[in-house]
């Protein structure tokens, strides 16, 4: 009976989540009450592993992100900036054509002029190899939407990596009260033992 307990603590979810969904580690504050037996120990210790292990491939794989999302927002804004400016241009009626250099590859660059009604619209890469043609202000709309968002993202991925760091903690704090609880009921269970066998002795006697 007090096995069947025991699993079906292990089993219950952990309480409350982040607002992306990543489940809370559970808190162990009283250790009796999480492991009703030594023989829970060790399945106990094991969930908490694994816990922890699926904790840091999520802290990794968000690593991954937000530095792909730390990479791409100064182009994002580079590119809008660079779009502000041909809309103001636009905007003051300047007939001067623009000399600039493109950014063709790390080591590559290209002159180029630029004509005032060559400005009428602008090419942005969407990725995967495809680039579309857009006029000034819905580029200028897009770039805006997609900086926000990447932006937002980032800083969710810094709070998911916050918040998996604590819950690995969490997860480590438990272990150990786990563990030493373990060892405190070997003690107990020893001295018990020993104490019975010196009552027979003197039985015996």
């Amino acid at each position: 009976m007090a096995e069947k307990q025991a699993d079906k603590k292990r089993s219950l979810p952990a309480t409350g989540s982040n607002p992306r969904g990543i489940p809370a580690a559970p808190f162990v504050d009283n250790v009796a009450d999480y492991v009703s037996s030594r023989t829970d120990v060790e399945p106990t210790l094991r969930s908490f592993q694994e816990m922890v292990s699926k904790y840091q491939f999520m802290e990794v794989n968000t690593q991954r992100r937000a530095q792909g999302l730390q990479e791409k927002i100064p182009d994002i804004r580079k590119t809008l900036e660079t779009v502000r400016f041909l809309k103001v241009r636009r905007a003051a009626g300047t007939n001067e054509p623009i000399q600039t250099t493109f950014d063709m590859n790390d080591t590559l660059y290209a002159h180029a002029t630029v004509l005032p009604e060559d400005t009428d619209e602008v090419f942005l890469w969407l990725g995967a190899n495809v680039m579309l043609a857009y006029p000034i202000d819905e580029a200028e709309e897009l770039l805006e939407e997609k900086l926000r968002a990447a932006e937002v993202s980032f800083k969710n991925c810094e709070e998911d990596m916050e918040f998996l760091r604590e819950q690995v903690t969490t997860l480590e704090v438990a272990t150990a009260r786990v563990y030493n609880w373990d060892v405190v009921q070997r003690r107990k269970e020893k001295a018990e033992g020993k104490d019975e066998e010196s009552k027979g002795e003197k039985r015996r006697i």
